[in-house]
């Protein structure tokens, strides 16, 4: 942390945002894991300052118990009228000056509804400000195409700025200039309490900008400077869902780039999404189509995809997932799961398991070397180690009112189109027969039948079925007329 620790930051985040068409306030929309306001809260508090404000206001219930899930410390200023920039910055200070708290240092300002804007930018923008001396620092930012942004005018001789112009208020040659406002600020914080107080509202919308303060300090006599970002597109501020997307790609754009760089393979990084939770080892390879979300861990080695959806999933070393959607899932060193496979919440596979095609399970543990190979349902369970579960069975765990749940023990083999009916135990080293319907708990070393006993009944397709493809293909083969029982095992 840089010992230009600043005594407060204040995140403005009380807009309505309605060119977002939402019920949702804007600043709450998502992009990479966490909310707008939220990438604005964690790069404010890599700062380590003293105190961290966010002044909200439309939805501002939504909003501070939002705020209060993303960071317990933060604390919320209530701005209940829209009246400019310099309100809002004001309504924060007033939050501070309330509690008591007397500033004394640098105030950083900065926008809820900039999610790409980095504490390395904020960090450096206090650096500026404090080497610098200045009373005020913008953060500004050389953009391409300049149209519709304020510029920023400086001094040929001291570099410092002279003053923000706005588009419709600059001349040809202001239009010119390439380097514009951010709308974020580095203050001193005396100096700035004691600006906003004389901060006029006759203006054409009736508000107080923060803005006039550069004004009101260079008149004053103060010094008024610039931090330039390295990257013009942090300072993207998110108006509607249009801007949204395009600051989720290049978001996740630079996450990727930030695996790849750390010794992860991303084989198509255009069709990979990863939240800014996700962490991951060396040597992981990621197959195209996949995303990733929440607090998904990816251990050395693993193999995650093609077309694979893990949420707050972890993934043991070297085990592979091919085509799975999981959620809240562990899965163990050398696991096997896929394709086609779901992972519910409270599913553990052990160590070198499999949970192959066409399976799901949920709230269960599935031993090491355990396998579940497909067409399989395995819910509220716990399976032993190197136990074998046939194929197109059904851990049945639902009376219509509780769940119930079946134990299976070590090295176990249990046949296909068996149904286990909770709560049942089937001991260790335990066999069940193909098509049995499992009641009753299974004793170590035991095989358990449970299905009907089969009937052949002779002669019935041609009696049934006469002149059809099938009795004659059975008159073809010699059929017998006689009906035969075939007694069970």
């Amino acid at each position: 942390m840089s010992a230009n620790r600043p005594a407060a930051v204040v995140v403005l985040a009380a807009g309505e945002g309605t060119r977002m068409k939402s019920a949702k306030p804007k600043v709450m929309h998502d992009i990479c894991g966490r909310s707008l306001v939220g990438h604005v809260v964690a790069a404010s508090r890599s700062l380590g300052p003293e105190h961290l404000v966010v002044v909200v206001g439309h939805g501002r219930e939504q909003v501070t118990a939002h705020l209060a899930e993303v960071d317990a410390d933060v604390r919320t200023a209530v701005q209940r009228e829209q009246n400019g920039t310099g309100h809002a910055v004001r309504m924060g200070l007033e939050e501070l000056s309330d509690s008591g708290v007397a500033l004394d240092g640098t105030v950083v300002v900065t926008c809820g509804d900039t999610p790409l804007l980095t504490g390395e930018t904020l960090q450096a923008l206090a650096d500026t400000h404090s080497a610098d001396g200045n009373a005020v620092t913008v953060l500004t930012a050389d953009v391409p195409d300049s149209t519709g942004y304020g510029r920023i005018v400086r001094d040929p001789g001291s570099g410092a700025v002279t003053d923000i112009v706005e588009h419709k208020d600059a001349t040809e040659a202001q239009r010119a200039i390439s380097e514009i406002n951010s709308g974020v600020f580095a203050f001193d914080a005396r100096l700035l309490v004691d600006a906003l107080g004389k901060v006029r509202t006759d203006n054409s919308q009736g508000e107080e900008y923060l803005t006039d303060v550069l004004g009101i300090l260079r008149s004053a006599g103060h010094r008024v400077g610039a931090s330039v970002a390295g990257d013009h597109r942090e300072i993207l501020g998110i108006n509607n869902r249009v801007q949204l997307a395009e600051a989720r790609r290049l978001l996740n754009g630079r996450l990727l780039e930030r695996a790849m760089l750390a010794g992860v393979t991303v084989v198509d990084p255009a069709s990979v999404l990863m939240d800014v939770t996700v962490s991951y080892e060396q040597d992981v390879t990621v197959l195209p189509g996949t995303q990733l979300t929440g607090s998904t861990h990816l251990a050395a080695g693993c193999e995650v995809g093609p077309n694979s959806q893990l949420a707050d999933t972890v993934v043991g070393a070297g085990a592979s997932v091919s085509n799975t959607v999981s959620q809240g899932a562990e899965i163990g060193a050398g696991a096997k799961v896929g394709p086609y496979t779901y992972l519910r919440p409270g599913t553990r596979l052990g160590a070198g398991a499999k949970a192959g095609s066409f399976v799901e399970v949920k709230n269960a543990e599935i031993g090491e070397g355990t396998k579940v190979p497909h067409l399989s349902y395995v819910g509220d369970a716990s399976i032993g180690e190197h136990s074998n579960i046939g194929a197109a069975s059904v851990f049945v765990n639902y009376d219509g009112v509780d769940k119930h749940r079946t134990t299976i023990g070590a090295h176990c083999r249990t046949g296909a189109d068996n149904m286990f009916v909770a709560p049942v135990t089937v001991g260790d080293g335990a066999y069940t027969a193909a098509g049995s319907v499992i009641t009753k708990d299974v004793p170590a070393g035991s095989l358990a039948v449970a299905r009907g006993q089969q009937r052949n009944i002779a002669g019935w397709v041609a009696r049934k079925r006469p002149g059809s493809a099938a009795a004659r293909a059975a008159a073809g083969a010699g059929e017998t007329g006689d009906s035969q029982r075939v007694e069970g095992d």
